[in-house]
Formats: C-alpha cells, sequence, structure tokens
C-alpha cells in the first residue's frame, strides 16, 4: 500500500522574517525538521486550502535533507 501525503503531515513555526521550520511526520511516526526559506512553497502549501501533492512531497524532500 503507498502512503499518502498531506497538509497534517507538517507542523509550520514561524521562525522570522521569510523562515519557517517545518516538522514532516511520516505514516510510521518518524519526524523530520528543517527551516525553510522557500516562501513560494510555503505559500502553495500552508497557505493553501487544497495543495497538490508535488509541493506536499517537495516540502518532504526539503524537511528530510
Amino acid at each position: 500500500m503507498k502512503d499518502t501525503i498531506s497538509i497534517s503531515n507538517f507542523n509550520f513555526r514561524f521562525s522570522g522574517y521569510g523562515h519557517y521550520v517545518v516538522t514532516y511526520t511520516s505514516n510510521t511516526g518518524k519526524s523530520f525538521q528543517n527551516a525553510i526559506t522557500d516562501m513560494e512553497l510555503i505559500d502553495k502549501t500552508k497557505n493553501c486550502d487544497n495543495p497538490k501533492k508535488v509541493d506536499l512531497n517537495r516540502l518532504k524532500t526539503l524537511c528530510k535533507c
């Protein structure tokens, strides 16, 4: 079975102008955290009602780096 990704897998914490600390929690319970400065990606995910899976997967990749 393929894992699905949704906005509920992410936790956003504002950490300054143009910076968010994003925590991704996988369906297995593992957590990954990283500071994200790509505000265009934050707008496409956090500030959107129905974010695209492509954008969520891109954010997940940045959190795991």
